[in-house]
């Protein structure tokens, strides 16, 4: 298979080594704004075509599938155009920046009949991957609440991050979107019903803080901050289960802290810091660690199997695990969370 990337920021890198790793795969196309930027990706890479325009990498029809990984305010845009120009698409979560845009492209997907795979990379994780098939098997009983938590304290990475324009939100839309999904994935995908959010906009990116060091976008701007610092929302499911969230970019916290835990009627897991189960045996509460090489997500392996999916689906036809449907309602419950915030009330789904 031919695979063209079409942006060369930061997270493009995960996808080039995954794709770098897959057997029967070339990494045939690279494109970005920046051609200078998308040339030294070439070349790192071994990429035979550069191109600053990605309608002209879609043209290409030796190109038979691309990772989108450009700014969120493109993804519909280049999602659609990929999928008319015959090409398969992997696109970096979020899908994209409203429940309309999401809409426009599942339209393209059922139209073309190609594959859209949305980038909720966590799915794909080792562990995420042993605890569904321990609640699919019933271990954990009905899951009925999951709780999860991303905050940092010092971690606006400014640049596209703060402009909502490009990014369609802060935290939430950002790194909220992966604990988010994973609890959703993990409750079994439930229908969501309604949501109660608040956003806050108290600290702004922080830039006077010195002696501790975050991740900075290559277009950051001290002085442009229009997303939230923080967010937190109640989300509840047709089925009566419900999940709690909060993230943040700015925070005054102790630490940074990353927290993933689920609760079923026979037993609860916590993934995030740390995978353990927790179940009841003999009027006994039992915390049992499995013996897994890592006790937390390996980001960089998430990556390669979340790319083996992908080149796997497009050559056999299957669905993704996390296809375009999942990614629309993803949508509905992000965007009704800042739809809450700025009402000060609940809103149905």
């Amino acid at each position: 298979m031919n695979i063209g990337v079409i942006g060369a920021g930061s997270i493009s890198d995960m996808h080039l080594q995954a794709y770098e790793k897959q057997e029967g795969v070339k990494l045939y196309a690279i494109c970005d704004l920046k051609e200078q930027r998308a040339k030294d990706k070439a070349k790192q890479y071994d990429i035979e075509h550069v191109y600053t325009d990605y309608r002209e990498l879609l043209a290409n029809p030796d190109i038979e599938a691309v990772s989108i990984c450009t700014w969120n305010n493109t993804h519909a845009e280049i999602s659609i155009a990929a999928l008319r120009a015959g090409k398969h698409v992997l696109v970096e979560k979020p899908l994209c920046r409203s429940v309309e845009e999401a809409r426009l492209i599942q339209e393209a997907v059922t139209e073309t009949g190609k594959l859209l795979q949305v980038g909720f990379v966590r799915r794909y994780d080792a562990n995420a991957q042993l605890v569904k098939r321990f609640i699919d098997k019933g271990e954990l009983g009905e899951v009925y609440y999951a709780k999860a938590s991303c905050i940092r304290r010092l971690g606006n990475p400014g640049g596209w991050f703060a402009d909502t324009e490009r990014s369609g939100g802060g935290p939430l839309i950002d790194i909220g979107v992966h604990v988010i999904d994973l609890c959703w994935y993990m409750m079994g995908r439930p229908k969501p019903v309604s949501v109660s959010g608040n956003t806050y906009h108290k600290l702004g990116n922080r830039s006077n803080v010195q002696h501790l060091s975050f991740y900075k976008a290559a277009d950051y701007d001290a002085n442009f901050n229009t997303v939230e610092d923080m967010a937190n929302a109640l989300i509840r499911f047709e089925n009566g289960a419900s999940l709690l969230v909060d993230v943040s970019f700015t925070l005054h916290a102790k630490k940074d802290e990353i927290t993933v835990k689920l609760y079923g009627d026979k037993g609860g897991v916590e993934l995030e810091p740390e995978l353990v189960f927790i179940a009841e045996a003999n009027d006994t509460i039992l915390n049992i660690t499995p013996q897994t090489d890592h006790k937390s997500i390996n980001v960089p392996e998430a990556f390669r199997r979340e790319i083996s999916h992908f080149v796997a689906c497009c050559q056999s036809g299957d669905t993704p695990i996390s296809p375009v449907e999942d990614g629309l309602e993803m949508m509905k419950m992000l965007c009704g969370i800042y739809e809450s915030a700025a009402k000060g009330q609940e809103i149905r789904l």
